[in-house]
């Protein structure tokens, strides 16, 4: 497993989560080389792209998720977070962690976000 998500739960709405994505056997200078990416899908709708954050330490994110959303990184741990704030019903799905880079492109196993109402 290249990617390890972790995180997701049950959580009212207005709540806070916080998803890690650990690259444990990712080498460092790949892991510093390499864009992140947080995406979710809900029952019945395609994967969305939420954040992304590039190596040079840029973010973007995807419209329904700006101002609430942050993703990070912590290269000395491998890790990328995706730290969700003001949470509602509607972001309810399944988040999946993405790595891509030159030669690479993987996928973590996804984390199941529940928002109840």
């Amino acid at each position: 497993v290249q990617l390890q998500a972790s995180g997701g739960g049950l959580v009212q709405a207005g709540g806070s989560l916080r998803l890690s994505c650990k690259a444990p056997r990712m080498i460092l200078s790949t892991f510093w080389g390499t864009a992140f990416s947080w995406y979710r899908q809900a029952p019945g709708k395609e994967r969305e792209l939420l954040a992304v954050n590039s190596p040079d330490g840029s973010t973007n994110y995807g419209d329904s998720v700006t101002g609430r959303f942050t993703i990070s990184r912590d290269n000395a741990r491998k890790t990328v977070y995706l730290q969700m704030n003001s949470l509602k019903t509607e972001d309810t799905a399944v988040y999946y962690c993405n790595a891509r880079g030159p030669n690479l492109d993987y996928w973590g196993e996804g984390t199941q976000v529940t928002v109840s109402s």
